[in-house]
């Protein structure tokens, strides 16, 4: 190419240039369209294994939201279901809840903040504090303190943050439950009254009046599908209201639940996977947890975890299992709602241990059937 030909190149570069870059006179300077859409609101539920699984409470609240027209919203959490909870309509099955966990625990071992940190959540719902109740040996002093300070963590993470706290369903999984869940229920509104603001408000949903254990749960702690069903239509409220900027009055507790009649299994065998985590530990004993996964190419009817506990340790209280202990050999059986396990699904257990001296790890195997 000739010096001339290339001349004439640039110059009709820039003349292009100028063409796209300087307006004719009288023309106003438009910059390029700018397109943005509202961020999702982001609803973390947070709890134990009522949220955790099946929990698909939060599947029907997640459809009843979307019905409304709250098309921009967004389940988040480290956990997701997996879409387990089949009525007919997909749903966001992301959450962060933990079977086995209290509020105790999960304050005393910061391992909210993370959670948050993770999901960025706008909105938080709450339904914790039934394993903080097993045995009655924590002060509902304790556990109101855990919920303050997790409430100050939310807070840090995010200074607007929505919080929905309930007052929890029925507690029929041991002898003190049913009466500690009352006491707790009568002092969830006074403690949110003292803490909630205009920017960060703490609404409270009752979870308890209305709610049968005998006929809302399998094993009189977690929800069968009618408790599912009215949890999520006590939740619903509430989330349409903060959603649309307004917030909900606090409940009252609610008054009595009748008794749960309890079910078991008989052992089975199979093919499965064990495996145990201690969740907390102190002087004198821990809380465990073993989660049993199906590793067959067909779905369970039952399953039985085994533990092998050392010297002088004892089973104090279980939850989503039938345990048993002879000397150190503990068996622990499904209860009604969580034998069926899918080719690769899991469920967990929890308990605590009482123990006069060291705490070692214990010994897990588990069989299917």
């Amino acid at each position: 190419m000739s010096r001339k030909t290339i001349r004439y190149a640039v110059l009709a570069a820039i003349a292009t240039t100028l063409a796209l870059t300087v307006a004719l006179p009288g023309t106003p300077v438009r910059s390029a369209p700018h397109h943005s859409a509202a961020a999702p609101v982001r609803i973390m539920p947070l709890g134990d294994s009522i949220t955790a699984g099946p929990g698909c409470w939060r599947a029907l609240l997640w459809n009843q939201l979307r019905a409304d027209g709250h098309q921009n919203i967004d389940f988040v959490g480290g956990v997701s279901d997996g879409g387990s909870c089949n009525h007919g309509f997909s749903y966001d099955g992301d959450h962060e809840g933990h079977g086995g966990f209290s509020a105790v625990g999960i304050a005393d071992n910061n391992q909210l903040p993370p959670w948050l940190n993770a999901a960025r959540p706008d909105v938080v719902v709450m339904h914790l504090g039934t394993n903080d109740l097993w045995g009655g040996w924590q002060s509902m002093d304790t556990i109101l303190a855990a919920f303050t300070k997790l409430v100050g963590q939310m807070r840090a993470n995010n200074p607007d943050m929505k919080i929905v706290v309930s007052q929890i369903i029925p507690h029929h999984g041991c002898a003190t439950c049913p009466a500690d869940t009352r006491t707790l229920n009568s002092r969830i509104p006074g403690w949110a009254a003292g803490l909630t603001t205009a920017r960060s408000p703490v609404v409270v949903v009752d979870q308890w009046t209305g709610f049968d254990a005998a006929t809302d749960t399998g094993d009189g702690v977690h929800p069968n599908d009618s408790g599912f069903r009215k949890m999520a239509n006590r939740f619903h409220p509430a989330l349409t209201q903060l959603l649309g900027g307004t917030v909900p009055p606090t409940p009252s507790p609610g008054p009595t639940t009748p008794t749960p009649a309890p079910s078991t299994s008989p052992p089975g065998n199979g093919r499965c996977t064990a495996s145990y985590r201690t969740v907390s530990q102190w002087s004198g004993g821990f809380q465990g947890e073993v989660s049993i996964r199906n590793d067959t190419t067909a779905t369970t009817t039952g399953w039985t975890a085994t533990l092998r506990l050392g010297g002088g340790q004892q089973v104090s209280q279980a939850w989503n299992a039938t345990v048993t202990q002879t000397a150190q050999a503990v068996s622990a059986r499904n209860v009604s709602w969580n034998g069926g396990l899918t080719p690769g699904g899991s469920t967990s257990f929890g308990f605590l241990v009482s123990s006069t001296g060291s705490n070692p790890t214990p010994v897990v195997g588990c069989t299917v059937d």
